[in-house]
């Protein structure tokens, strides 16, 4: 049945103008042939987006940002993070009283499940902490931090890459690390498929465990023979608590090998004046005994058994007096101001 429009007056149905036949069915087959050969061709020379046609199904984003009062090395840090992390944001500084109170709405309105908040305490103390939206959550101690632009290795990586991740064994032996493995994971991790992201995998990010901390390293994978070359930045991170909750709750783990920097420099400097200390009562004692009365020991007969008396050499008077010395300085000096006279009396001659 033919299909019908109404007009928009009303009036009587008017049957509706079939649709035209595609330009290509409407050219002969010959040349429908050679356009498909010619499509074919293209497609084949074609190189292909860097993009894959995956579908983006892990949706982790992180949110890195800070307090106020960092310094230069932790905001190149930063921006170093942010560039090696395609799936991470950034964000403006904030107060260290709204802490508890907004980043979670922060992290809600950046639409972002994971965050790495950045805090600074007196200039030269910075702590991470990790966070998910409902927990767990660690806060480390962020120590011997080294950033891209200050290592200058010679390993690179190609921007928004996917990086591998690489644990030591240790991970899988406490609980506490088991867990901090899979939170380190959620996060470092690039979602596969992520729009920013390049489906290349060229550098690895190692996680060491050494002397109680994490050490954190990235390296470039070399083609041909499959070495490592560092690119950086490097950073070790000192666990202090592993909380519940998100930046706080229950706490689920304490590190009891961790020092704070306050105490640590407590001990250096009562090191320093223990020395002090100890010098100072060594000069005491010396003036004391400086003070006291000589005493006096009576001679020993027996001290001089070995001693041997030194042969006496004859005295021998000189009767002439001797030559006096030659100042070879004193007589070129003379010779000199002679001959300077001669050669003046010279060429006032030859003037007249």
């Amino acid at each position: 049945m033919a299909a019908t429009k109404r007009k928009r007056r009303g009036g009587f149905a008017v049957q509706a103008k079939k649709p035209k036949r595609n330009e290509i069915d409407a050219e002969p087959p010959a040349k429908r042939h050679a356009t498909a050969e010619e499509v074919e061709e293209e497609e084949r020379d074609r190189i292909p987006g860097p993009v894959c046609k995956g579908k983006w199904k892990n949706k982790e984003r992180i949110l890195i940002f800070s307090s106020r009062g960092i310094n230069f090395r932790t905001r190149h840090l930063m921006q170093d993070l942010r560039m090696l992390m395609p799936h991470s944001k950034a964000d403006t500084k904030m107060d260290r009283k709204d802490k508890l109170f907004v980043i979670n709405e922060v992290c809600e309105m950046k639409n972002c499940n994971k965050c790495i908040y950045f805090e600074a305490k007196k200039k030269q103390d910075l702590y991470m902490l990790s966070n998910s939206p409902h927990g767990p959550s660690a806060k480390f101690l962020v120590q011997n931090i080294h950033t891209l632009a200050e290592l200058k290795m010679t390993g690179n990586c190609l921007k928004g890459s996917r990086p591998l991740l690489s644990f030591d064994p240790a991970f899988d032996e406490l609980p506490h690390y088991a867990l901090l493995k899979e939170l380190l994971i959620q996060i470092f991790s690039t979602p596969r498929y992520h729009p920013k992201s390049q489906p290349f995998v060229d550098h690895v990010f190692t996680f060491t465990i050494l002397d109680n901390r994490i050490w954190f390293r990235n390296f470039q994978i070399i083609e041909e023979d499959a070495a490592l070359v560092e690119i950086g930045p490097r950073f070790v991170l000192n666990l202090i608590k592993i909380f519940q909750g998100s930046f706080g709750g229950p706490t689920l783990y304490e590190n009891p090998h961790y020092q704070s920097p306050n105490m640590h420099r407590r001990v250096i400097r009562s090191i320093t004046a223990a020395k002090y200390r100890e010098k100072q009562q060594v000069k005491d004692v010396q003036k004391l005994r400086k003070k006291e009365p000589k005493t006096l020991l009576p001679h020993d007969p027996t001290a001089d058994v070995f001693v041997t008396p030194a042969e006496e050499k004859p005295i021998e008077i000189q009767w002439v007096k001797p030559e006096p010395k030659v100042d070879l300085k004193a007589r070129k000096k003379r010779i000199y101001k002679r001959q300077r006279k001669m050669k003046q009396r010279m060429d006032s001659g030859k003037t007249k």
